[in-house]
C-alpha cells in the first residue's frame, strides 16, 4: 500500500488530487491548517487527516510523528501555496507596488514551507521502496514562458508569486540531484479555478489535478528533476 501526504488538501487541487489517489488505492493523508476542515475532507474521501501548517515548525514536526506512527510515507505532494499579490476584483499588485513584506510572506509559504515539509519528511521518504515528491509549481515559474511576448504568462504583472514558484523549480532540481533514488518533479496544473485565483481559472480542478496525480503515481523508472504540465516537459 502506497502512503501519500498532500499539503493544503482540504479543498481545490489538493482535494481533487487526494480523491484521485484514494481511488488509485493510496492511503492518503490530507494535510490542512484547519484541523476541522481537514477531518471533514478526509471523511468525504475515505482518507486520513493531519493538522499541518507548513509555516510552523512544531506543526510539521507533529505531522511527521503522526504519519510515522501510522506506518511511514512514500509520496509527498507539496501543494499548499498562497498568492499574496492577488487583490479584490482580480487586481494584481505589480512590480511598482511589490514590497519586501509581500515577498517575505509569499516565500514563507511557497518556498520556506516547501523546504520545511520536505526536509522534515525526508527520513520517512528515504525508508520507502519507491519515494516520490511532487512540487506544485506554475507556468509563471518559467523564465522562458514569462519572457515570451504575446502570451498569458508574459502578460502577468505580479512579482512575488512567479518568483516564489521559480524558486520551487530550483528546489526541485537540487533535491532531485541530491536524492537520485527518489522521483522528484515540479508540475504546472494550468490556470485552474481555485480560491488561489478567486476562481478565475478556465480549467476545472479535475483537469488541473491530472498532472499532479500522474507524477504522484510514478514508479522507480519515471523521470526526476523535471518540470511538466499535462502536455509534457516545460522550459525552465
Amino acid at each position: 500500500m502506497t502512503t501519500t501526504l498532500i499539503t493544503g488538501a482540504n479543498k481545490g487541487l489538493g482535494f481533487e488530487t487526494a480523491r484521485r489517489l484514494v481511488a488509485a488505492g493510496h492511503t492518503v493523508h490530507i494535510g490542512s491548517r484547519d484541523a476541522a476542515r481537514g477531518r471533514a475532507a478526509a471523511e468525504r474521501l475515505g482518507a486520513r487527516s493531519v493538522q499541518l501548517d507548513i509555516t510552523d515548525d512544531a506543526s510539521v514536526a507533529a505531522a511527521v510523528r503522526a504519519i510515522e506512527a501510522e506506518g511511514g510515507l512514500d509520496v509527498l505532494v507539496n501543494n499548499a501555496g498562497i498568492q499574496e499579490e492577488m487583490g479584490p476584483g482580480m487586481a494584481i499588485v505589480g512590480a511598482a507596488d511589490t514590497t519586501a513584506d509581500m515577498m517575505r510572506a509569499t516565500f514563507e509559504t511557497n518556498v520556506f514551507g516547501t523546504v520545511r515539509v520536505t526536509h522534515a519528511f525526508l527520513p520517512l521518504l528515504r525508508k520507502s521502496a519507491a519515494p516520490v515528491v511532487v512540487n506544485v509549481s506554475s507556468g509563471l515559474a518559467s523564465l522562458a514562458l514569462v519572457s515570451t511576448p504575446d502570451t498569458p504568462t508574459h502578460a502577468y504583472p505580479g512579482v512575488a508569486y512567479p518568483t516564489s514558484k521559480t524558486a520551487v523549480n530550483m528546489l526541485t532540481v537540487q533535491y532531485a540531484k541530491a536524492f537520485p533514488g527518489m522521483r522528484i518533479n515540479a508540475v504546472e496544473p494550468g490556470y485552474t479555478a481555485t480560491d488561489l485565483n478567486l476562481h478565475s481559472g478556465h480549467q476545472s480542478v479535475e483537469e488541473g489535478a491530472e498532472i499532479i496525480v500522474r507524477m504522484a503515481l510514478l514508479g522507480p523508472d519515471g523521470p526526476t528533476g523535471g518540470y511538466f504540465d499535462a502536455e509534457g516537459t516545460l522550459p525552465w
